[in-house]
């Protein structure tokens, strides 16, 4: 660094490195992916973690992380492994679009850089799944690069330093700019995690525990008493309800399942076949009840059964299942049916055994059909 950029960084930054350093020295997170104090990080380590805490929380990836680590202990064992077994082991984390992409940054790495990842952040984004943060995280971290990562641990922590009154998302490139500005030359993945630690444990989103902060003489926020009102967010969209019915049907201590196509929400993974999902009221039920013969109720569900895999005595569990998605939420109604047919025709999918339906890659938004779907429930419909 030139000593004018050098002089540009000192005037336009605050001194936060030494003590922020020094505290995370004492109070650092134990948590599966670090290295230990004294220890060199392992590349893919940190990568695997930083693709699996994406949109997602460290109580909730810990056992992920372990059970991947077990059973594809390097980049190599992950790049041979069949990307359905890689899809089951991710099922829960969300976001599947990231399991395809862990498995083609894998095959990538192993084939093309002989299992070794890139050590600069533009090597790093060429891979697939690895945006900006990312690669700046694991650059900064596995490989020591003076790379700044700002998560959103680091945007709420940057914003009060340095009382960032824009808006978030507006704020995001100023929040950078201002971050760029803290990173040290030296130990940037220690000051990065250190950062990232800080907003976790102290600077938290409400009643930050400014006492204990080790830098609360720099945060301007503080200074000002605007602590709890930043980061600002604008004001967020409602989210659209959309809606639809999935199809639960039994063969012999089987159920018929089908794969989505690999592009798209919840791409390449399993689900309980059903109608679209949209927002009007289309794939929703029609119920005209009827007591039939034997004091049963039967109904008409309009086009719902048009969707439903084969023509069976479809019963309608009460009540819906709901999932939110990032952008809107969902609900379902789930019928179920019994048959003896093993060939569902015209239709693609696959018998699984209800004991191993656990264990395959279904989202959780299909767990919760699975979990929702019983037998002898609820009004009966025929699909003739």
């Amino acid at each position: 660094m030139s000593m004018k950029a050098k002089k540009a960084k000192e005037i336009s930054g605050k001194a936060a490195a030494a003590p922020l350093l020094a505290w995370y020295d004492k109070h650092a997170r134990v948590l599966p992916w670090r290295a230990r104090k004294g220890e060199r990080a392992d590349p893919y380590a940190v990568w695997l973690s930083e693709i699996m805490l994406q949109q997602t929380t460290v109580a909730t990836v810990g056992p992920y992380f372990t059970g991947f680590l077990k059973r594809w202990p390097n980049v190599e064992a992950l790049a041979a492994a069949p990307q359905e077994e890689v899809m089951k082991a991710w099922a829960g984390l969300g976001y599947y679009s990231r399991a395809r992409n862990l498995h083609a940054c894998a095959k990538e790495v192993s084939s093309e850089y002989g299992g070794k990842f890139p050590d600069t952040v533009e090597g790093l984004e060429s891979l697939p799944g690895i945006g900006p943060y990312t690669a700046a995280a694991i650059a900064a971290i596995a490989f020591g690069r003076a790379a700044t990562v700002v998560d959103g641990n680091v945007e709420r922590v940057v914003a009060r330093l340095f009382e960032i009154e824009t808006p978030l998302p507006a704020a995001k490139p100023d929040i950078r700019e201002k971050a760029r500005t803290l990173t040290p030359e030296q130990r940037a993945g220690d000051f990065a995690q250190a950062m990232m630690d800080l907003g976790a444990t102290i600077c938290t989103p409400r009643s930050p525990a400014c006492n204990r902060c080790p830098i609360n003489d720099l945060c301007d926020a503080r200074a000002a008493g605007t602590q709890n009102l930043l980061p600002a967010r604008a004001p967020k969209k409602a989210r659209p309800t959309r809606r639809g019915a999935c199809f639960w049907l039994v063969r012999e201590g089987h159920v018929w399942l089908r794969r989505r196509p690999d592009k798209g929400l919840l791409g390449g993974m399993l689900e309980v076949p059903g109608t679209p999902w949209d927002e009007s009221d289309r794939h929703r039920t029609v119920i005209e009840l009827s007591h039939d013969e034997n004091g049963g109720r039967r109904g008409v569900a309009g086009e719902v059964l048009d969707h439903a895999p084969m023509e069976a005595e479809w019963r309608l569990v009460p009540g819906l299942v709901e999932h939110t998605f990032t952008h809107f939420h969902l609900e379902l109604e789930v019928f179920t049916a019994t048959t003896r047919k093993k060939i569902v025709p015209g239709r693609e999918g696959m018998w699984v055994p209800l004991e191993e339906v656990a264990g395959e890659a279904l989202p959780t938004v299909m767990r919760k059909v699975a979990a929702h779907a019983m037998p002898d429930a609820g009004p009966l419909f025929v699909k003739r």
